[in-house]
């Protein structure tokens, strides 16, 4: 098998004196969707945000197209393709849904950003009827559908998703995990840490379980959809 496209090594994350991430290790390989769940406070969001440059973990390293990201900020993350969508969207409210789009382009040089704004806009078509719209007026999904958007303009080769169905209608989380599925169908490569565990390993291929700030389980999705310790502790089986 190739090399990882991510790699953690024995990563370690603290807060003060308390340890949200603890001697992690977790890969992902190139065109894979794989989703990282567990309980409210698992440590999730902390090792999304020490991958992309948010946090500096107190140990172990992170490993991006086998080279450490160590002392990388995430504005330098993001024009190597590292790009996440963070808990709460993180949209400039004041911005109109186009300006927020072009922002996801800020760092490119290319001529194709219109015609990437189009592809956005022919994915979400409600985006487009409000293109110029304030952001910030949008509808909890709208919204959701923008920050993805966004990040999607940026080009990116490894797209973190952070709790991409908090908060939304069940039309909608149908719709955004139906996008998420899209998105690594077109080859992009995705680490989707949601809450929502059953829908999260409908649609990945495999799947790491956190507990405390510790990798508890791992394997193919399907088989822990079909795990009677997964069922219990986060299906609701």
């Amino acid at each position: 098998m190739s090399a990882p496209l991510l790699a953690l090594r024995q990563l370690s994350v603290a807060y003060g004196g308390i340890q949200a991430v603890k001697c992690l290790d977790l890969e992902l390989h190139t065109g894979e969707l794989v989703s990282l769940i567990g309980a409210n406070g698992a440590g999730k969001t902390t090792t999304l945000k020490a991958i992309c440059g948010l946090l500096t973990p107190r140990s172990g390293e992170v490993l991006y197209q086998g080279r450490s990201l160590k002392g990388q900020g995430a504005w330098a993350l993001v024009a190597q393709g590292l790009v996440m969508v963070p808990e709460g969207r993180g949209i400039f409210a004041r911005m109109s849904i186009d300006e927020n789009l072009r922002m996801g382009a800020y760092l490119r040089k290319d001529d194709q950003v219109d015609a990437d704004i189009e592809s956005v806009y022919q994915r979400f078509p409600r985006l487009k009827e409000r293109h110029r719209q304030l952001a910030g007026t949008l509808s909890g999904g709208e919204q959701q559908m923008l920050a993805m958007g966004r990040a999607l303009l940026a080009r990116p080769k490894l797209l973190l998703l952070d709790e991409p169905s908090m908060g939304l209608a069940p039309l909608m989380v149908d719709k955004i995990f139906e996008v998420i599925t899209d998105i690594a169908r077109q080859g992009v490569t995705v680490l989707l840490v949601e809450q929502n565990a059953h829908r999260a390993l409908q649609i990945a291929q495999r799947a790491y379980v956190m507990d405390s700030g510790e990798l508890v389980l791992q394997g193919p999705a399907q088989q822990l959809l079909n795990d009677p310790q997964v069922q219990a502790a986060y299906l609701g089986v």
